[in-house]
């Protein structure tokens, strides 16, 4: 995140685009791939992002998640860093650290850690109850300073 004056930074979290049906996949999860959907989703990243500040694009090392991330990737010149701490049942407290310490990041991750991120950012009161969700290829823009989350904002999938 672009560190600002007291620490301020901005983390993208971003939920990885649709990869069809767990269920129907034959072989090893991890390089389940996006669907013809989810690449649509993942470019749909680059135009919902662009104009944003980003010194960094970090993902689980699932394949899915990877080629969410890869169009904002190209279109900002940085690479795709994976990142264990983004990876399915890794859990939520390694995701903010592993953007605040980037700059402005971009963080793909899985629904498991995204949403117990946002049952988290609930029980402070950062988020409405109402509002909590985590659509595949959506992102949770998060403020926070000095590594704590102060502000949320969901964008829906584009």
């Amino acid at each position: 995140m672009t560190a600002a004056a007291g620490g301020d930074a901005i983390v993208y979290v971003i939920r990885h685009a649709d990869a069809g049906d767990r269920a129907v996949w034959r072989g090893d999860d991890r390089l389940r791939p996006l669907s013809r959907r989810g690449v649509e989703e993942a470019r749909a990243l680059v135009r919902m992002l662009e104009g944003r500040p980003l010194s960094a694009v970090l993902s689980s090392p699932y394949v899915r998640c990877r080629q969410t991330v890869e169009p904002l990737a190209a279109a900002t010149g940085l690479p795709v860093e994976d990142s264990d701490a983004l990876a399915e049942g890794a859990g939520p407290d390694g995701l903010i650290d592993a953007g605040t310490a980037r700059g402005a990041a971009a963080l793909c991750s899985h629904a498991d850690v995204i949403g117990t991120l946002v049952g988290r950012l609930v029980e402070r009161g950062v988020v409405a109850a109402a509002e909590a969700r985590w659509e595949k290829g959506s992102v949770w823009v998060l403020e926070s300073s000095r590594g704590e989350v102060t502000g949320a904002a969901y964008l829906p999938p584009g």
